[in-house]
């Protein structure tokens, strides 16, 4: 899957430009961001996308240089189960 990038939002469209899969973060303070939206379709769930979207919006944020907590349940669960190759980018 080919993610998309946009300020504080990371996401993936269909070929009718319809969002399958999105994570959005905000500012908190400082290099702080809170994950607070995950989705993805229910077309494609179970497949594997939603940690796909995780891992690209980590990358993203390693790129920028932030941290990141999480009041998205998904995120917060996946960010604590990858917890040791996070430990760079978790607040």
């Amino acid at each position: 899957m080919e993610f998309q990038f946009s300020e504080g939002r990371v996401y993936a469209l269909n070929e009718q430009q319809e969002v399958i899969a999105e994570a959005i973060y905000v500012p908190v303070r400082g290099t702080i961001i809170d994950i607070c939206h995950t989705y993805v379709s229910p077309a494609l769930r179970g497949q594997g996308i939603a940690g796909q979207l995780m891992q690209a919006t980590v990358d993203e944020l390693r790129r920028k240089n932030l941290k990141a907590v999480a009041s998205c349940s998904y995120a917060e669960l996946w960010l604590n189960r990858n917890r040791t190759a996070c430990t760079d980018i978790i607040a």
